[in-house]
């Protein structure tokens, strides 16, 4: 009996350096990026070229690469676009998907089981196999180099949101919307005035995946928006590429700045977030 409880704490000790050896491996996996850009961001233009990557800048208080990524990356225009795309994209998403739920949870018609099963084949299709098609189609609707034509086609690959919000949907009971109907309600009432409110924490979670996609997508703002006028934040960086090399202490200085904005939002309404993640992990 000793010798097991012997054996049991020296497993105990060894699982312990084990977890936290691993944390430290992860932790500096997932920090030591965010560092070197740090680092890189704040070097001259010779502190860069000659000195090792994890190399201390000789002063934190070089703030002419943040000027210059600012103004040849036009970041200003950048965030005003991003900002336009997040609002659109994420209001129309929220209502779209919320809706669609409803209909697809609430009523039951032909056809309901195979459009919820087109939904699952479309969320196993790779994004990147339909987009010679997609092109296609927004070019045939002249919609290539125009915001709007790029939010539709933000708004059209939500899958996800459509899932969130349906398995919320699950676990509202439909006593909610018979008593509604029987005090005289419609069944646009009852969505916008009893369901819809209740649907708070799948519209948080919904907001945070589908806000974090649409601020960081890159691939389809790159191919849709060629117009200087256009460029998202996650493309206006480019400008600093290029068949010669690129610019990393001013790549590095842009992402700092586009990081701060969302790093703000998640301080301010972090409470919000967590809440709704939390919850919308329990109601899934």
């Amino acid at each position: 009996m000793t010798m097991s409880v012997k054996k049991r704490k020296a497993l105990n000790s060894v699982f312990t350096v084990f977890k936290y050896l691993v944390l430290i491996i992860g932790s500096f996996i997932s920090l030591a990026p965010v560092c070197v850009c740090v680092l890189t961001a704040f070097k001259t233009e010779e502190e860069y070229n000659t000195s090792s990557v994890l190399a201390l800048p000789k002063s934190f208080t070089y703030f002419e690469n943040f000027k210059v990524a600012m103004e040849k990356a036009n970041m200003l225009r950048g965030f005003f676009n991003t900002a336009l795309v997040l609002i659109v994209v994420l209001t129309a998403s929220i209502f779209i998907g919320s809706m669609l739920a409803y209909v697809l949870n609430r009523f039951k018609f032909k056809g309901n089981s195979v459009i919820q099963s087109l939904f699952t084949f479309a969320a196993l299709i790779p994004g990147i196999a339909t987009q010679v098609t997609v092109y296609q189609i927004m070019y045939s609707l002249g919609l290539i180099n125009h915001l709007y034509g790029y939010m539709i086609v933000l708004m059209g690959t939500d899958i996800i949101s459509i899932y969130i919000f349906l398995q919320f949907f699950e676990n509202l009971p439909v006593s909610l919307d018979e008593s509604a109907i029987m005090d005289g309600c419609t069944y646009f009432g009852v969505f916008f005035k009893i369901l819809f409110p209740l649907l708070k924490p799948a519209i948080v979670t919904s907001l945070v995946l589908k806000g974090v996609g649409v601020y960081n997508e890159y691939y389809m703002s790159n191919l849709y928006l060629q117009d200087s006028n256009l460029k998202t934040i996650s493309t206006a960086l480019y400008v600093f590429t290029g068949p010669y090399g690129n610019r990393y202490n001013y790549i590095c200085a842009g992402v700092l700045i586009t990081i701060i904005p969302i790093f703000i939002l998640f301080l301010i309404f972090q409470k919000q977030v967590y809440s709704g993640m939390a919850a919308g992990a329990v109601k899934g």
